[in-house]
């Protein structure tokens, strides 16, 4: 038999990346407590003002591949604070059949507040990625995150013919969940996010998300944001609020659109710069 006679994919060597952190507070500053590294899965701690703790995941080998597993596990102690991003884009390769799997779980004491912050992922065609984000937050425990999906490489104009792309976000407060999401597409993504009711053309889509006592009240503040940039970038964007969680949507046509959108309202919305690597 022939490798091109065979119906099942090679066996390969796949990777499996693990990164473990845990952040608390001493005296007036949030340090390290505890960091655990495995695979090709790293995370640095660049050097910076005074302020929250920023840590940078790293992927040493490039992108993720169809069988490649990556764990991302982060607490934040009482009154720590904790800002988590990534280096770049992360793209996940075409996949011959093996799921690809990424599983974030974080927890955040009361008084804690972590914003996750990674910067897009970008989809090849016949993409098998499973994804998700699990996070446990105290009485008084803050959260706010952002993750955007890049579908097809745009330089290429590169389509999804054919992938699976399954994503989860699981939201608890003080052991109630209190937000629950989830995206499944199957198939022809690129076909169906062509579709009005679906994606109307999108090839780019991203989720903030507000977890907070204030976020609620903070709803037409951010819909005002939104309005007063839009127009000028062809986006498309919507804000809700319930529950004591703010949640944005975006659709874009096109990517880099989308992120500069988005970057200015992280700004505004918090107040503070983005991490520098989301800068170069």
């Amino acid at each position: 038999m022939t490798l091109t006679d065979r119906d099942t994919p090679p066996m390969r060597q796949r990777s499996d990346g693990h990164v473990h952190l845990r952040v608390g507070r001493i005296g007036r500053e949030t340090r390290i407590l505890d960091l655990a590294e495995s695979g090709p899965l790293r995370v640095r701690l660049p050097r910076g003002p005074a302020g929250p703790c920023e840590a940078v995941l790293l992927n040493s080998a490039g992108g993720i591949a169809c069988g490649d597993g990556f764990r991302v596990s982060a607490e934040v102690g009482a009154g720590a604070e904790l800002v988590l991003t990534t280096t770049a884009a992360e793209k996940i390769y075409r996949s011959d059949g093996p799921r690809t799997t990424i599983a974030t779980r974080l927890a955040v004491a009361p008084g804690g507040h972590l914003a996750f912050l990674p910067q897009e992922t970008i989809l090849f065609d016949r993409v098998n990625l499973h994804r998700s984000l699990t996070v446990d937050l105290d009485d008084g425990a803050g959260f706010l995150a952002f993750e955007a999906v890049t579908f097809g490489r745009v330089a290429r104009d590169e389509r999804i013919t054919a992938g699976h792309f399954h994503d989860h976000w699981r939201i608890r407060r003080h052991g109630r969940l209190c937000y629950a999401d989830s995206i499944r597409l199957d198939g022809p993504v690129s076909e169906a996010l062509a579709r009005a009711a679906i994606g109307g053309e999108a090839r780019a889509m991203a989720t903030l998300l507000d977890v907070s006592s204030t976020a609620e009240s903070r709803l037409e503040e951010m819909r005002a944001r939104l309005d007063g940039a839009m127009p000028a970038t062809g986006v498309t964007a919507a804000a809700s609020a319930w529950n004591g969680h703010l949640v944005v949507r975006f659709l874009g046509a096109d990517p880099t659109a989308l992120r500069r959108l988005v970057q200015d309202v992280l700004v505004g919305y918090r107040g503070v710069p983005l991490p520098r690597v989301w800068q170069t």
